[in-house]
């Protein structure tokens, strides 16, 4: 009976992380949408849809991806002030900030210091993470230092902060598939669809912020 009793605990359990992973794909399809479009409500989304999969990779125990997305949450304030701020100088130059997207340019400075961090942040996470019990190290450092690279670029309206996605998610599709997390490797894959979309829409409908 106590085995019973177990079991049916563990199937509830398992019931309410699969109900956390599509409510992350529900949340996760608008995000990425209002991305391409360069919609700031794009970033509430992204605080539902950071909490859920931080969640999700938790269970897992992917903790470098369980950090990464309670970062994206945090992020999403900062990228909706740093949006808006975007929106009103646009505005001041161009007298119409519906007209395009706002783009800021990716400076050597901040390329270097990318580079550096991704570098550093991929050999830290993989040596944490190994103490830590990961079940996919190497992919679960280098997808986790990609994002955050990807992220800060994202809420600086770096256009090329897309070509980081199609990379980064492309292999988190291959390491939910691999640790069984079918609906979040649908939302990754849907990911690197809209990540290939938005690059040239934006490289082809921005316009630059002085």
């Amino acid at each position: 009976q106590q085995v019973i009793a177990y079991l049916r605990k563990l199937s509830w359990f398992m019931d309410i992380i699969k109900l956390i992973e599509i409510f992350a794909l529900v949340t996760g399809v608008p995000y990425i949408v209002l991305e391409v479009l360069q919609k700031n409500s794009m970033w509430y989304f992204g605080i539902a849809t950071g909490l859920a999969c931080a969640y999700s990779f938790a269970v897992q125990h992917l903790w470098s991806n369980m950090a990464l997305n309670i970062y994206y949450a945090g992020m999403s304030v900062w990228g909706l002030y740093q949006w808006r701020k975007d929106s009103r100088a646009m505005k001041a130059e161009a007298g119409d900030a519906a007209a395009s997207i706002h783009l800021n340019r990716l400076g050597t400075k901040a390329a270097l210091w990318s580079l550096a961090a991704f570098v550093a942040g991929t050999a830290v996470l993989i040596w944490a993470l190994r103490l830590a019990g990961d079940s996919n190290v190497f992919l679960d450092a280098v997808t986790s230092s990609m994002s955050v690279v990807a992220t800060f670029w994202l809420g600086r309206s770096i256009p090329y902060h897309w070509l980081v996605w199609i990379v980064a998610n492309t292999a988190l599709v291959v390491m939910c598939l691999d640790g069984g997390q079918h609906w979040l490797a649908v939302l990754y894959l849907a990911y690197v669809a809209a990540a290939v979309y938005g690059l040239f829409h934006w490289i082809r409908n921005g316009k630059y912020v002085n």
